[in-house]
């Protein structure tokens, strides 16, 4: 813990005080509300809202809230909240991070904060790191708050926008962080209103905060379409890959992961593809394909960073060695890893919509969290989210043992170390949670068990529901489990095992499914269905089996944690540590580490090569450890370094997103109000004069001759917005004077305006005027993000320039935004101008008449296709067409001559001659001209 954070958090123990008197507070009222009914202890929760409502706060509730919690947590999971249970909860309520140790319930913790922020009427979301323990913590606290009378809901992966509405409306939602943000984004890509799920972001209970928010904030959330493919070219670039040598052809530093190719290695590439010049391609996509295929090649490795099943390349995440399923990199590198793999190259991607962790939970207004590691994060969580972290004290002392690091020469020495060491434990019939850094490590410890007899389960990037339950039972007498990171995290490990998962375990093996229905769709008794009193002898037998185990666990040391090498991170270290001594179990730990580790290697610097320099030197076998101080502070150093570089990284990515934040807030509040209802229709004069006078000032300088204006490109301009040539700068009468050809444009363009609501109606223009924004802002987005991902590659060159690349890209990202908004209103001018009714088709023999459906109901077909989700489509189906022209005409039939707004020279004699339609009429009204005497003109 730096010295920052130390300081920042010498207020702890005062605020410790104050949450205990609170605590107090709470324990005074128990005896009151176990003297409740049920129904009186349920109508709690409309009194509580009663009483916000009159004006009270929540903090002024919160001894009450917390009370009735707690009880019926009793009367519904038969959990009673621990007094620092109940100082966690207030630390989430007051927006903070609760560091609870492993063991210590915060599932049940975030009950006591979500309903007491639920209660006036805000949403509360509750974020877990996978769907499985959503679903779980949603059914299993569920109970707590439907006992209370508030409804939950329940976010998954694959769930249509139908069932995520009525999750979204509940008091309390449970989901997934990533479920959560792309929910956001999908929010924001709605051609209607009533399509959006989410109804705001009032508070978030981040579980597994640091996970959440600190491991996963390097990869933002991108929505992505189909964009172009380029299989071919991927496929010849990983071809010349193999033949290429470090040092000679290329450069690489693995620690900074970081690839160049030399030079010579340049020319030898572009010999092998035939191409002269890779970097003089102006799209600068052969450079990109030549980088993506060299990290590819050199960077990522199979059953590390990616494993290829089913002939696709998977992502396995690098902090919990789960398969990322749905996740594939961007910028190419997905399909450089495909073609290297020799499996189909899919295509590429366009973004459609993106966001950063970090800022989708910047979004909130109050944002809390949990974890058993966060103080080492401590100053990030503070600068990022401005969360501060207060360290919870356990329910009862930790009695764990951490033994010191052995350190061996090389990593076969290492191995064979740990499978010694676990058949010694396993024999004695301790339990062993074996941590591994990647999936290649857990195959290699799993054939050195197996070589020797042992049983072990091995847990990496299978399903969410195995994990959780093979990690349940890693307690039980001599249970062996290899768990690639942090697998299982959100699973409590007890000693001897878990009843409940034990009793279902047993009914199966008897043929019965406790997840069955009572009865089968035909109404029949389910056979597989267990009945109570099957499930009764089965828990009861189950708790004989764990209790007697219990007692051997105990008595062998309790759940042995062992780590097989160091990971990048210290928090992630602790995390595997406190896997084991819950609730003042007894439990050790022991970290197995060689001095070929990647870390030790990379970063370990020159203390590690005197010490690997001396092993050798004195001949020390492969199968003797160290322990020297040396090396624990060489470690410690190079965890910090890492830490450093991954925190630098972070923040390097939300610095270049904040830049996109503010694009992205006034995109997406545009959109939402024009989805709320904001008319169109009553901007567009304002709309036709910022484009006119903006075409106008551009070719008609003020300060220059009329001599030099460029009077043809007006005439083009206004051909190309409104789809025909009627106007011309010819005919008007606009001696020399801007003003008057700019009103004159001005006109002619409100006419053609009119014209085309008067053929469409009022009321679909004002919905077909929305549906086009909402596409033409959703297009220009999509193009912008394209180009902003193109600009952020390619940035980081400036600072060859003594330019720094992120001021470079804040002035490149607002010239371009600038482009993006004058030019996405000229779009949607001229796509409404351009507006044609087609004729309708001629009703074939039999068919429903005019103005009626098949169902039988009057129908304005028009209005109907208003319906459709995308513009193009109720474009399209509605008859409307790209050109202006007359509606309903048959074909060849003459065209009535449309009268048109008039500024052109009149009887010199007559005194409204040459008076604009907007001008005040010479009669003295006060109108104006068009309003008054230049009504009929």
């Amino acid at each position: 813990m730096g010295f920052l954070s130390k300081l920042l958090t010498m207020g702890e123990g005062k605020q410790l005080k104050r949450y205990q008197a609170t605590v107090d507070k709470i324990n005074g009222l128990e005896p009151a509300f176990q003297a409740l009914t049920d129904e009186e202890l349920a109508a709690k929760t409309t009194e509580f809202r009663e009483r916000y409502a009159a004006g009270e706060t929540l903090d002024d509730l919160l001894p009450e809230a917390f009370a009735a919690v707690r009880e019926a947590s009793v009367r519904t999971i038969g959990l009673r909240h621990f007094d620092v249970q109940l100082i966690g909860g207030m630390a989430l309520n007051e927006g903070q991070i609760a560091e609870m140790k492993t063991g210590e319930g915060k599932t049940l913790v975030s009950t006591l904060a979500g309903y007491l922020n639920a209660i006036p009427g805000h949403n509360v979301h509750i974020v877990t790191v996978n769907d499985y323990l959503a679903r779980r913590d949603c059914e299993w606290m569920g109970r707590i708050y439907r006992f209370l009378g508030m409804k939950t809901g329940l976010i998954q992966n694959g769930m249509a926008p139908a069932a995520k509405k009525p999750a979204y409306e509940a008091d309390v939602t449970y989901g997934t962080n990533s479920e959560f943000g792309f929910d956001y984004l999908r929010d924001n890509m709605v051609t209607r209103g009533s399509s959006r799920v989410q109804r705001g972001h009032h508070f978030a209970i981040v579980d597994e905060v640091d996970s959440i928010l600190i491991d996963e904030a390097r990869t933002p959330l991108i929505i992505s379409g189909a964009g172009t493919q380029a299989a071919d070219t991927y496929k010849k670039f990983a071809r010349v890959m193999p033949g290429l040598k470090q040092g000679t052809d290329f450069d690489m530093d693995e620690a900074k992961r970081t690839i160049n190719a030399t030079e010579s290695g340049l020319e030898k590439i572009e010999a092998m593809l035939g191409i002269e010049n890779i970097y003089a391609d102006p799209s600068g996509q052969l450079a990109n394909h030549l980088q993506q295929a060299l990290k590819a090649q050199f960077l990522f490795h199979r059953d590390v960073d990616y494993v290829v099943m089913d002939g696709e390349v998977k992502i396995v995440d690098e902090f919990t060695g789960r398969i990322m399923e749905g996740r594939r990199y961007s910028e190419g590198l997905h399909q450089a890893l495909e073609a290297k793999e020799h499996v189909l190259v899919r295509e590429e991607n366009q973004t459609l919509a993106t966001i950063t962790l970090q800022n989708y939970f910047r979004l909130y207004d109050k944002l809390s969290g949990m974890t058993g590691t966060a103080m080492t994060e401590d100053a990030e969580f503070r600068q990022i989210y401005e969360l501060p972290v207060m360290a919870i004290p356990p329910n009862k002392p930790v009695a764990r043992k951490d033994e010191n690091d052995l350190v061996y020469r090389t990593v076969e020495g290492k191995f064979a170390a740990v499978a010694n060491d676990i058949a010694a434990r396993h024999a004695a019939g301790q339990p062993c949670l074996i941590g591994t850094v990647s999936i290649e490590n857990s195959e290699k410890l799993s054939r050195l068990l197996d070589k020797r007899g042992i049983p072990h389960e091995t847990l990496n990037a299978k399903h969410h529901e195995r994990e959780a339950h093979i990690v349940a039972q890693a307690g039980r007498a001599g249970a062996v489990t290899i768990a690639t990171n942090m697998a299982g995290r959100g699973t409590d490990i007890r000693l001897g095992g878990d009843p409940d998962v034990l009793a279902e375990d047993m009914l199966r093996q008897r043929g019965l499914d406790p997840d069955a229905a009572p009865l089968t769709e035909e109404g029949a008794k389910n056979p597989a269905w267990p009945t109570a009193e099957q499930r009764a002898a089965a828990t009861a037998a189950a708790r004989a089996i764990c209790a007697e185990e219990q007692k051997k666990v105990r008595a062998a040391g309790g759940l042995c944690v062992i780590g097989t090498e160091r990971h990048e991170s210290r928090r992630i270290d602790n995390q595997l540590r406190g896997r084991s001594g819950r609730q003042g179990d007894p439990g050790v730990t022991q970290f197995y580490l060689s001095l070929e580790d990647d870390l030790m290697r990379l970063f370990g610097g020159s203390k590690m090569d005197s010490i690997a320099h001396m092993m050798e030197k004195t001949n020390q076998e492969d199968d003797m450890p160290i322990q020297a101080g040396m090396v624990s502070k060489s470690i410690e150093s190079a965890q910090r370094q890492v830490e450093s570089m991954h925190f630098a990284a972070r923040k390097n990515v939300l610095e270049y997103d904040d830049v996109m934040n503010l694009q992205r807030k006034a995109i997406y509040e545009e959109r939402n109000a024009i989805l709320d209802g904001k008319s169109m229709t009553d901007r567009i004069p304002g709309i036709i004069r910022d484009a006119v006078d903006a075409i106008v000032g551009e070719c008609c300088p003020e300060r220059s001759a009329s001599d030099d204006w460029d009077l043809k490109a007006i005439d083009l301009w206004a051909a190309n917005m409104s789809g025909c040539s009627d106007f011309a700068v010819a005919k008007v009468n606009h001696e020399d004077d801007p003003g008057v050809l700019a009103d004159a444009l001005y006109e002619f363009l409100e006419w053609i305006y009119e014209q085309k609501t008067q053929q469409l109606g009022s009321d679909l223009m004002e919905n077909l005027s929305a549906q086009v924004m909402l596409r033409i802002i959703d297009t220009r987005w999509m193009a912008h993000l394209q180009e902003m991902d193109y600009l952020k590659t390619g940035i980081g060159l400036r600072a060859f320039g003594q330019r720094d690349p992120l001021v470079e890209y804040k002035n490149e990202a607002y010239n371009a935004f600038q482009n993006l908004t004058s030019s996405m209103y000229d779009d949607y001018l001229r796509t409404l101008l351009r507006l044609e009714i087609a004729a309708k088709p001629a009703a074939a023999p039999g068919a429903p008449a005019a103005g009626s459906s098949p169902l039988g109901e009057a129908e304005d077909p028009l209005a109907r296709k208003m319906s459709y989700s995308s513009p193009e489509e109720a474009l399209a189906t509605s008859g409307v067409r790209g050109r202006h022209a007359a509606a309903n005409m048959p074909a060849g039939a003459p065209r009535p001559a449309p009268s048109k707004p008039q500024t052109f020279v009149k009887d010199k004699e007559d005194p409204y001659a040459n008076v604009g339609r907007n001008d005040p009429c010479p009669c003295g009204s006060g109108k104006k001209f068009k309003k008054c005497h230049g009504r009929d003109a």
